[in-house]
């Protein structure tokens, strides 16, 4: 119960003391409010008086400011004034100068006028006194102008005629000496870069047997063994009294190798009869045909051409079983190509279709035991048919002069088929031809008189002739060398050169007793 007394006496206390603290903070607002009212009415004094100064400092400034740009204009403006002064002073003076210039330029040319009134007259009595002169030469002279003319200009002419001429010719005679020369150079060059073995090529071909009874079974009963092998192959089989060896003889080489092979092969297996010949032969051709391609991509290879049909490689290596005056013409050609490289690349030619049309030239002869005509035409044909470059073509045919060479490349090609050509041992000739040559050359030298002795040696490359001192003098020797070489080049055939070497000399012997 007092609990309750208690809590409404609060009550009626905070009821009583809520009116009073509302007055209280009433009254102090409205004191503070005024307060803020009277700080503000301050603040705005301040700040009207502080805009007041600073609206009249702004006033100031800007008035030394004009004072400042209206000084410095009135400045600038005396400058230009005064700049304007002296360049008015400036062209006035000018156009002073130019006016006394112009008084003299015309003064001038009254001068000049007169001048040229001066030559023009003198220039008409220069020409009536050589009008008169001509008129005096013509009567003295008994030629008109235009005759006079004439017979100048053909004295001149017949002059300038006979100079040229020998203008011509000795430049003709400097360039062909300058000319032989370089080219010897180049021909001597390539050879020596060139120096390629050469063995001569023969027809036949022996195969060594290990005994002599295997003659008889290559024989074979009623000699059905060697009729197959000669059928099949295509070679001649001689079987002779040579020991222990049997001879195949063939021109055509490729037959001669599948020959030989195939025996070989059936001599190691010990089984001939005429099936195993057989098989043998279709395995040795096989291996031939290999051989064949192989050898004609070796051939490209080493000569660097590149680039080549490869039924062309085939026929390059078909000529590898190709001879030519005992000359393989696989190695032959490789050869030319080799030097006609050296030669084009000396004289600034294209070197790569020197080498190409070199390495071609004789690809006739690869097809010439099947083909009809000269190795030339049947080479171009082919040449055609596999699409080679006209220069490769014309160089072909070109190469034995059957039609005249218009191009570097020909010409390059006819040389250095020559040299491979002309080598000592390159090419095998007749033996009998060979002694009536050497017999020639030696009847050649010895058919002049103050003529000793003379010697062919050299295999025929070189003649030493051996001369009288008593009839024959220093100044006679070299007539007599050059007859003999004019008689050696009409009369005797020969491939390359002959190097004639005529030697005089005087001994004297005495014997001391």
């Amino acid at each position: 119960m007092d609990f309750i007394y208690g809590m409404i006496g609060l009550a009626v206390g905070a009821v009583i003391a809520f009116p009073l603290g509302i007055h209280y903070r009433k009254k102090s607002a409205e004191q503070q409010l005024g307060n803020a009212e009277a700080e503000a009415t301050r603040i705005v004094s301040e700040a009207v008086k502080t805009a007041e100064g600073k609206k009249k400092e702004a006033l100031v400034e800007a008035k030394d400011e004009a004072f400042k740009l209206k000084t410095e204009a009135e400045r600038e403006i005396k400058e230009r004034r005064t700049e304007v002064s002296r360049l008015e002073r400036r062209v006035q003076h000018k156009e002073e100068t130019i006016d006394k210039k112009i008084d003299n330029l015309e003064k001038k040319e009254e001068a000049l006028q007169q001048k040229l009134q001066d030559a023009d007259d003198k220039l008409s009595e220069a020409e009536q006194i050589k009008k008169h002169q001509f008129e005096m030469l013509e009567k003295i002279s008994g030629y008109t102008t235009e005759q006079a003319k004439e017979y100048l200009l053909a004295n001149l002419e017949n002059e300038l005629t006979h100079e040229k001429a020998l203008r011509i010719t000795q430049m003709e005679a400097r360039l062909k000496e300058e000319s032989d020369q370089k080219a010897r150079q180049i021909i001597s060059l390539a050879i020596q870069r060139c120096a390629a073995e050469h063995v001569v090529e023969a027809t036949v071909s022996v195969v060594p047997l290990p005994n002599d009874e295997m003659k008889g079974r290559i024989i074979g009963r009623e000699g059905r063994n060697i009729r197959a092998l000669e059928t099949l192959t295509g070679v001649d089989l001689i079987i002779d009294d040579t020991p222990e060896a049997i001879t195949l003889s063939s021109h055509d080489a490729v037959k001669r190798e599948i020959a030989r092979i195939a025996l070989e092969r059936l001599i190691q297996d010990g089984r001939i009869h005429p099936a195993r010949i057989e098989e043998m032969v279709e395995k040795a051709r096989r291996e031939v045909e290999a051989k064949i391609k192989q050898d004609g991509e070796r051939a490209v290879l080493e000569t660097g051409v590149g680039n080549m049909h490869p039924d062309l490689i085939r026929l390059l290596g078909r000529m590898r079983y190709r001879s030519s005056y005992g000359q393989n013409v696989l190695q032959h050609s490789v050869e030319v190509s080799y030097i006609a490289g050296i030669i084009a690349a000396e004289i600034g030619a294209d070197v790569t279709l020197a080498k190409r049309a070199g390495l071609l030239h004789d690809i006739g002869k690869s097809m010439t035991h099947e083909v009809e005509g000269s190795h030339v035409a049947i080479g171009v044909d082919i040449a055609k048919k596999y699409k080679e470059s006209p220069d490769v073509i014309h160089a072909i045919e070109a190469h034995h002069n059957d039609v005249e060479a218009r191009t570097i490349v020909a010409c390059i090609i006819q040389a250095a088929d020559a040299i491979s050509a002309a080598r000592p041992g390159a090419r095998r000739e007749n033996l009998e031809n060979y002694i009536k040559r050497l017999e020639k050359l030696e009847e050649i030298a010895n058919s002049f008189e103050g003529v000793e002795k003379c010697f062919a040696i050299q295999a025929g490359r070189e003649v030493r002739v051996i001369l009288r001192p008593e009839l024959v003098s220093d100044d006679q020797m070299v007539i007599v060398a050059r007859e003999i070489v004019k008689k050696i080049e009409n009369e005797l055939d020969y491939p390359g050169q002959i190097k004639v070497h005529v030697v005089r000399e005087t001994r004297a012997i005495e014997f001391a007793k």
